[in-house]
């Protein structure tokens, strides 16, 4: 129950809840999984644009998510299957960044995507609960559904899904920790 949660986690774990809610939501009623992403809003109230979060992405691609602490701003990065990438605010300064994977990044990158453990690894099937404060919180969506490790003393992150965490941050502006 989250009746005396402390505020400082209260945030992270309702960006996590969220982001799982609209996973699930967007995993049912589709057709077609494999050519279905996400639209990006078309802008805000005061009329500017308004950032690129993505809720789903199609069988190849992947979302990075990340966040370090409860008052940080989110830092995503979007990886299509070509291996053209995306990162929103990937420094904390607003900037976006655009490039390429290199070929045999991209290769690695969709053998990672399409192993089928992948799929249990998914908070979902894992029951991942956020337990740290304070702590660099990355979240990958996938096809196979969202992701999450935190760094956070003692735990362990999952096998591919932690592969592609460092495979994106070594060749991105995404950031890794522990």
């Amino acid at each position: 129950m989250l009746y005396r949660a402390h505020p400082r986690l209260l945030t992270p774990l309702l960006a996590v809840v969220l982001a799982v809610a609209l996973t699930g939501c967007s995993l049912f009623g589709r057709d077609d999984a494999d050519t279905s992403v996400a639209q990006p809003p078309a802008g805000s109230a005061a009329g500017g644009s308004a950032p690129e979060i993505p809720t789903t992405v199609a069988v190849g691609q992947v979302s990075l998510i990340q966040r370090l602490g409860a008052d940080a701003p989110l830092r995503t990065l979007s990886v299509e299957r070509d291996g053209s990438w995306q990162c929103l605010d990937c420094a904390g300064d607003g900037v976006t960044s655009r490039g390429r994977l290199a070929p045999e990044q991209t290769e690695r990158l969709q053998v990672l995507l399409a192993d089928p453990r992948l799929a249990e690894e998914t908070d979902q099937v894992r029951r991942y609960r956020t337990t740290c404060i304070d702590a660099l919180t990355s979240s990958l969506l996938t096809s196979s559904g969202l992701i999450t490790s935190q760094d956070c003393p003692g735990e362990e992150r999952p096998t591919v899904a932690g592969e592609i965490l460092l495979l994106l941050t070594q060749a991105t502006p995404a950031e890794v920790k522990g």
